[in-house]
């Protein structure tokens, strides 16, 4: 394994939709999400690792070292059962008798799994799902930790009605020659998420190195080109903004570095259309001792 990073980092990122839905809210009918409160477009955390999980599984295709924990159609236990087989454990039972001659086997286990699943050497994982209180690979706090992203402006969900004129049955066929559906969009947004990066938490617990810093960096600049779909309209990351700090617990508060990044939009008469229609400045005089700022796009 690469080298275990020594910097801790923050990150700033913009990403727009044009005419899509960047991450509906089941209990709402698949409506984008909204504060309620302001009307400002909400996009999770969860729904953005898993861009970034995408990305890294389509790169790397289970390269070793690089396997993804949290992907689709592959239970957790199966990944699980891995990690106690590596350590030479075939059955509950018998984990249970390893356990009290060895009391490392937990962190042996927890070690597998950082080592081999790159989404939990990085974003961490909760462990525990094989046999309950038996099987325990353990609980990880991963370095990597990413906010709400929030959209610069409110936005204004539309509803738009479609047809289609294939009929699902040939009871309904004898009767319309169309359907009628309806999806939700997102006319324009300009969205910011926010990121920080433990060099301590690195160290400490997941082993997450240089290379696996570089692969996030460039799997948050391309997490939406490879992820296209009708209903989310056109996704694309603007802007990369990565501070670095020059010591392990850094040298000046995450809200700082946040504030120095600011977002205008150029008309206000009018609304956003197009990334165009703001303008955002880093303000690189003032950084505090220590930090140093990049824009990676």
């Amino acid at each position: 394994m690469a080298e275990t990073i020594k910097n801790r980092y923050e990150f700033v990122v913009l990403f727009d939709v044009e005419n899509g839905n960047p991450n509906g809210d089941p209990d709402a009918g698949n409506m984008p999400r909204i504060d309620p409160e302001t009307g400002y477009g909400i996009v999770t955390d969860v729904c953005l690792k898993r861009k970034i999980r995408n990305y890294v599984e389509t790169v790397c295709d289970d390269k070793t070292g690089y396997r993804i924990y949290i992907k689709e159609n592959v239970p957790l236990n199966r990944s699980d059962k891995e990690a106690l087989e590596y350590n030479g454990i075939k059955s509950e039972d018998e984990l249970k008798e390893v356990k009290k001659k060895d009391a490392e086997i937990d962190k042996k286990i927890c070690k597998f799994m950082c080592e081999n699943f790159y989404d939990i050497r990085t974003f961490g994982a909760v462990m525990t799902t094989f046999v309950k209180a038996a099987l325990n690979c353990g609980q990880v706090r991963g370095p990597v930790q990413l906010g709400f992203a929030r959209s610069i402006d409110p936005i204004v969900s539309q509803e738009v009605t479609i047809t289609r004129v294939a009929i699902a049955t040939e009871a309904d066929a004898e009767n319309k020659k169309t359907e009628i559906g309806r999806k939700f969009i997102v006319p324009y947004a300009l969205y910011r998420v926010e990121g920080y990066v433990s060099a301590n938490l690195a160290r400490k617990v997941t082993g997450f190195s240089e290379d696996d810093l570089s692969l996030l960096w460039e799997s948050v600049i391309n997490m939406f080109e490879h992820d296209h779909s009708a209903a989310r309209g056109k996704m694309s990351v603007r802007e990369l903004v990565v501070f670095k700090h020059d010591s392990e617990l850094g040298n000046a508060p995450a809200y700082k570095l946040f504030d120095a990044i600011a977002v205008t939009r150029k008309d206000e008469s009018m609304p956003a259309r197009c990334y165009k229609d703001y303008e955002v400045s880093v303000d690189m005089t003032n950084l505090p001792s220590g930090v140093t700022c990049t824009r990676m796009i």
